[in-house]
């Protein structure tokens, strides 16, 4: 399914973004790191929870957080109080997704500012890790007797893009060296590494060929936040508005099986809605930055070419080539990514959100790029090869 001729009453702006410390485990219960997140957003935008109308929490599977209803759970802690309250949960894809989400609760006019923020602690779950969640999500007839994990499924993704484009190791390694070195510009990081090499990433540990420990984002736990609001609210907020130019969504089928692995058409499908939106008809020229969604280092390369921010197969030679580095011509990911700040499901995709808004305020402090940002864009990817949310901001 994909969303499609979207029509709405109120131009939407993002006013205040926060984010929690990224860490393996974390002493904070998951409703302290919402409100620590919601707290900083408020904070940032002038603004108390008096003044929001709504909430839109997003939180991946109550598994990880070892808790049942867990959109019920996390309520009071990210400020849902007497407000009408809504979960969105669509895997990986939902720390996009609930920006997209408040979107159109202040687009319809429904509410003039509403908070939204994304948890997890997967740490409650991390006995031995997160892997043994999913167990749970494979088809009981055609996939369980094989006994499949998730690193096992993108092995096999990351294989055959290598494969169909003739990729070497070496060149999907720089991604994770230069996401981890973006990382040390970062307050929240979890794995800053200002001295990593490619030959660390292919020394590390093989977990599941081509895949070593250093391709793979790390187990997180954390919390981002965002405030929107209606166009007359946010300019009396703050002079420097972030507009959410475009928002797009995608939920392909479930089957993995019968699909080509080398390319993504769940985020070209979700880019193609947003930039329609946006009136981006070049998005290689358009977009001055991009955070997209990097639990592997190939999936930066695999969603920059599903995003249209490079050609099939041309993503590698973009990064070797230093043109996605924070000094270059399309820095991609720099923040750190998952891969360097760290990654809580829901909350991963968010805080590439709230990247993208300080970027284009150009408020990113170390992490801000070289060149000048109107226009930017964050994308997530949920489940199995099935969910893709993209959302662009500018001014």
């Amino acid at each position: 399914m994909t969303g499609r001729n979207l029509n709405f009453k109120h131009r939407v702006a993002v006013v205040g973004a926060g984010l929690t410390l990224f860490r393996r485990r974390l002493q904070e219960t998951p409703q302290e790191m919402a409100w620590l997140a919601a707290k900083q957003a408020l904070d940032e935008a002038g603004l108390t929870l008096k003044d929001i109308d709504c909430v839109v929490i997003g939180s991946a599977p109550d598994a990880f957080d070892g808790v049942h209803m867990k959109g019920e759970y996390l309520a009071e802690g990210a400020g849902g109080i007497h407000k009408p309250v809504v979960r969105v949960y669509v895997g990986g894809a939902t720390g996009v997704f609930v920006p997209i989400a408040a979107w159109w609760h202040v687009a319809s006019g429904l509410c003039k500012r509403v908070l939204a923020v994304a948890e997890e602690k997967m740490s409650h779950s991390a006995k031995p890790h997160p892997q043994y969640v999913f167990r749970y999500i494979w088809d009981p007839i055609v996939e369980k007797p094989l006994n499949p994990n998730l690193l096992w499924i993108f092995a096999m993704e990351m294989h055959r893009y290598m494969y169909k484009c003739n990729v070497k190791k070496e060149d999907i390694a720089l991604v994770s060296v230069k996401n981890k070195r973006n990382a040390c510009g970062h307050p929240s990081a979890q794995l800053c590494d200002p001295n990593i090499k490619v030959e660390d990433v292919l020394n590390s540990e093989v977990l599941v060929w081509p895949v070593n420990r250093l391709d793979v984002s790390p187990v997180s736990d954390g919390a981002a936040a965002l405030v929107l609001a209606a166009e007359e609210e946010a300019r009396k907020i703050t002079d420097t508005p972030v507009w959410v130019k475009g928002i797009g969504w995608t939920l392909d089928t479930t089957h993995w099986t019968n699909r080509d692995l080398a390319y993504p058409e769940y985020v070209r499908r979700a880019a193609e809605m947003a930039y329609r939106m946006a009136g981006i008809d070049n998005p290689r020229k358009q977009i001055d930055v991009a955070e997209p969604y990097d639990p592997f280092d190939y999936k930066e390369l695999h969603h920059m070419e599903g995003l249209g921010l490079a050609k099939k197969c041309e993503a590698p030679l973009l990064t070797k080539e230093g043109v996605t580095q924070r000094d270059g011509d399309l820095p991609i990911n720099p923040s750190g990514g998952l891969l360097g700040v760290g990654n809580p499901i829901a909350a991963a995709g968010l805080m590439k959100v709230a990247e993208i808004f300080w970027q284009v305020r150009g408020e990113a402090g170390a992490r801000q790029v070289k060149k000048p940002v109107y226009t930017g864009l964050a994308q997530a990817w949920g489940d199995l090869m099935q969910a893709g949310t993209v959302i662009v901001l500018g001014v």
